[in-house]
This record gives C-alpha cells, sequence and structure tokens, in this order.
C-alpha cells in the first residue's frame, strides 16, 4: 500500500550544451495507483520538443514492483519515439534495482540533476 500519492509536475530546462531538456519531478510513493502521474504526465508532453527528457525521482520515497513497470512502459514509449531519457536522485538501493532490471539499458541513471544535464 502506497502511503504518499505521487505528484508529478513538468519542468524545462536548458542542457549546458543549450539542448532544450523537459524534466518530469516525481514525488511521494510509485506504485499501480500512479499510472496517471507516471505516464499520464509523459503522454502529455509534445512530443516535437520533448526529444531530452530526465525522470527526478529525488522525492520519491518508494517504489513498489508495479511503480517499476511504470517506469519500464515509459521508457520503452520514449524510446519508440526516438527520445533520451535519464534519471536521477535515485537512492542507492534504487539505483541497484533499476540497474538489476535493466533500466539502464533504456536510461542514464546519473546522482543529481548537474550530472544528468551534462551528460545531454
Amino acid at each position: 500500500m502506497l502511503l504518499n500519492e505521487t505528484k508529478a509536475h513538468v519542468d524545462n530546462l536548458t542542457s549546458p550544451v543549450g539542448h532544450a531538456v523537459t524534466v518530469i519531478r516525481l514525488e511521494g510513493d510509485i506504485g499501480s495507483a500512479s499510472e496517471a502521474a507516471v505516464l499520464g504526465t509523459y503522454k502529455s508532453l509534445p512530443k516535437a520538443t520533448s526529444k531530452l527528457i530526465l525522470l527526478d525521482f529525488t522525492k520519491v520515497d518508494y517504489i513498489n514492483s508495479s511503480g517499476i513497470a511504470l517506469v519500464i512502459q515509459l521508457l520503452i514509449q520514449a524510446d519508440r519515439s526516438g527520445q533520451k531519457v535519464s534519471a536521477f536522485g535515485l537512492s542507492p538501493h534504487f539505483t541497484k534495482v533499476f540497474t538489476m532490471v535493466g533500466i539502464t539499458k533504456y536510461a542514464g541513471l546519473f546522482p543529481g540533476q548537474t550530472e544528468a544535464l551534462a551528460a545531454l
């Protein structure tokens, strides 16, 4: 059971080399009830201008297996759309879990926003 409702909001940033970057900032717990916040927010992005996407997990407290499945769905859809996705702000535990389930095939994982932006 998730204790903290998932929230998401979108920021638009510019990478150090001038690329437009869309940041999806997630907050709370991520599980099966988080589809609207995770996939809904992603699907609402304008595909033409959202080529570089960062997922911000710094305010995410917990991710269960259903939540990981939602993140994987997002990454597969982004890959099919030619979008590049990176993630940052994961705890060491979830960095390990994301690596074990193969998320790193679709997204780079970074400790913070600065490192993620620099890699774009």
